[in-house]
């Protein structure tokens, strides 16, 4: 099992960016898709998640801002983040989620300039 994630990087605040994360090795279509973050010193958050039924749940810190979406024939799952601010520095990771299982990404760095 491989979740890739990338398109990270850095951004002024108010600006765009959009993550991307490739999974193989899985029936991609069976899993719940998220993103989570992890910023220095704290404990790694959820951010978005996506289910098979393409339901959506967000942080209540991003609602508004960020959307994620999935593509179950290309095996992708993607964050799109607007106006961005400086508190959603973090490396971002990739989930996988199939009832107990997990899987995780190695996470792509987001960092917002103030």
């Amino acid at each position: 099992v491989q979740l890739q994630a990338f398109e990270g990087g850095l951004v002024q605040a108010g600006g765009s960016l959009r993550l991307s994360c490739a999974a193989s090795g899985i029936i991609f279509s069976m899993h719940g898709m998220g993103w989570y973050r992890q910023s220095p010193g704290a404990q790694r958050e959820l951010v978005a998640r996506i289910f098979t039924n393409g339901g959506t749940n967000y942080a209540n810190s991003v609602k508004g801002r960020f959307t994620i979406s999935r593509d179950n024939a290309e095996n992708m799952v993607y964050l799109h983040m607007n106006n961005l601010k400086p508190e959603d520095t973090a490396v971002y990771y990739c989930n996988a989620h199939l009832r107990q299982r997990d899987y995780w990404g190695h996470g792509t760095l987001v960092t917002v300039s103030s």
